[in-house]
């Protein structure tokens, strides 16, 4: 059996959370898997967390060079990966999206094969955002809602969102182009076991719910079974099983936590179905107040503790826990690093809500 505290710091390590050593980002966006992306800025500050000489123009770069790619990916939402891990990763999770973009009641009626093998068509023409894709499909297709096209777009085709997207302070144009052009290539089969092992090696030990709810894909019980003699298999405090890698570290519950800033929608935080090794139940609904909302969170001993929210230089704290003197000093501290990070040369303004 593990307890909550054990599984925190386990957690925290397998996050690259416990402390800050330099890391390629490419290596952190590997080992994640997938980049929580759905606002631009976050990823920055995500790998900024993690590693202690991350600069902005390394995940820039990055992009620029398509080692690392932004589209939509767990749950529908958008993710970095690296363009490696998006040939496989996409087949894989595609079953989910499908099922997600609701094929045949979504196209109003219209031949799915003729959708697909016209969209395609018109998204190889060049870079074209969502709403110009669906606009155009709607033309071919009448009998399609376009509301609802923008969101079959997304769903159905394997489209990367090239470079200013997914940028630093980028709020403009998204545009959308084919992976297999920009990756230079075709995508290959789906590996759902890459996928459980992969996600078991960052965010482990983890129950088959939490596998489910993180990546979106159903019906993997069948899968853990078959993986089961090549895995570990512990409990948490309900029960609940555990699967995890068998030379995975598991680390001590004494472990001294850092103060993290983390983004909003971060990997850590939307991890696990149960999300109680990192935010107690309770506080649950002031995280995520709404289905698409998930604000910054302040890690203080390993655990959400407060929201944070920043202006300019200036950065507003709201506990939602208590935070002892000394931990509220090592808070101040890390918001200032933060400020000097992503407004360097500024008079970091730290404020208590």
């Amino acid at each position: 059996m593990l307890s909550t505290r054990v599984l925190n710091r386990t957690y925290l390590r397998r996050q690259l959370l416990a402390e800050r050593i330099p890391r390629p980002a490419a290596e952190i966006v590997e080992h994640l898997v997938a980049v929580q992306g759905q606002e631009s800025d976050s990823p920055y500050l995500g790998l900024w967390a993690r590693s202690s000489d991350f600069r902005m123009e390394e995940l820039t770069g990055l992009l620029h060079d398509r080692t690392v790619v932004r589209s939509g990916l767990l749950r529908g939402t958008q993710h970095l990966s690296s363009g490696a891990d998006y040939r496989w990763l996409r087949p894989t999770l595609q079953p989910a999206l499908e099922r997600m973009a609701g094929r045949a009641g979504r196209l109003g009626g219209c031949d799915p094969d003729a959708f697909e093998k016209a969209g395609r068509e018109i998204i190889a023409e060049g870079v074209l955002t969502r709403p110009e894709i669906a606009r155009r499909l709607a033309a071919r297709f009448p009998e399609a809602d376009l509301g609802e096209l923008h969101f079959v777009v997304h769903l159905r085709f394997a489209l990367l969102h090239p470079p200013p997207a997914g940028t630093w302070g980028h709020r403009g144009r998204i545009g959308c182009v084919l992976a297999e052009d920009w990756l230079g290539g075709p995508l290959a089969e789906a590996d759902a076991e890459t996928l459980v092992l992969r996600y078991l090696a960052a965010f482990g030990p983890a129950s088959v719910k939490d596998v489910q709810v993180w990546s979106g894909l159903t019906r993997l019980a069948a899968l853990m079974k078959e993986l089961r003699p090549r895995l570990r298999v512990f409990r948490d405090e309900k029960g609940i099983e555990l699967y995890d890698l068998p030379d995975a570290p598991i680390d001590d519950e004494d472990r001294p936590a850092p103060v993290v800033f983390l983004p909003e929608f971060d990997n850590a935080v939307l991890g696990h179905a149960d999300r109680s090794r990192i935010l107690h139940p309770d506080d649950r609904r002031l995280v995520m107040p709404g289905w698409s909302i998930v604000r910054p969170t302040v890690l203080v001993d390993g655990f959400a503790a407060a929201t944070w929210e920043r202006k300019g230089a200036r950065i507003e704290i709201s506990s939602f826990r208590p935070v002892a003197s000394a931990d509220r000093s090592e808070v101040e501290a890390e918001a200032a690093r933060l400020i000097g990070f992503v407004a360097p040369g500024s008079e970091p303004e730290i404020v208590w809500a």
